[in-house]
């Protein structure tokens, strides 16, 4: 079975240090749901490139088109990987304007495993303070171990990991618990809204 992740990352440069994290964490799902003889199929999404489309609808109540394909492919996503970068103790503005403008059912039940970047380890309790208890509200199935990474984290050598392999370690162990979950999803299902609504000439003969 092919399963769909969706990485979400909210870093603000290019190259970033967030969306390296958010590969290396779809990676290790998809090696992860290997091994439990499933295939991934992955997706990323970079909120850089839909800020302007977020603010509009923050304003307007509505969408853009690109924005409304992202916002579906979160809805109907086997497993999300979100990750932020961390701005005075808490995610960026444009990762909470991304949560803000979510349906609120869109992760009830999904798989997430969060993630997230600084410049220095003093911002790593946000995981725990900010992000999981912001996931927790939308109802979704956060796995147990979220992987922060400051800027000492990531080795000298292009984005090279740290000599101890902690970072690596701890990103496999999140990995393989995303997939255990992602392994065990039913999936989003495919409700019709009107789907109920009684034809209006049966409430003539009522």
């Amino acid at each position: 079975m092919t399963r769909r992740l969706l990485a979400v990352s909210a870093g603000l440069s290019q190259p970033s240090s967030t969306r390296l994290l958010a590969d290396r964490l779809t990676a290790a799902t998809s090696a992860a749901l290997a091994d439990l003889g499933e295939t991934a199929e992955v997706e990323t999404v970079e909120l850089r490139d839909l800020a302007h489309d977020l603010t509009d609808m923050l304003l307007t109540g509505f969408p853009s088109s690109a924005l409304a394909d992202v916002l579906e492919r979160v809805r109907t996503a086997d497993g999300v990987v979100a990750v932020t970068p961390i701005f005075s103790a808490s995610y960026s503005g444009l990762f909470k304007t991304f949560v803000d403008v979510l349906d609120s059912k869109a992760l009830v039940g999904v798989p997430v495993l969060l993630g997230a970047t600084a410049g220095t380890p003093r911002h790593s309790l946000a995981l725990e303070h900010a992000l999981r208890p912001l996931f927790s509200y939308l109802h979704a199935d956060t796995v147990s171990t979220a992987v922060f990474a400051a800027t000492d984290d990531w080795g000298a050598a292009g984005g090279s990991f740290d000599s101890a392999g902690r970072l690596r370690s701890r990103i496999d162990t999140a990995g393989a618990e995303l997939a255990a979950k992602v392994h065990a999803y039913a999936g989003a299902a495919d409700t019709d809204p009107f789907g109920d609504v009684v034809p209006f000439a049966e409430h003539l003969g009522r």
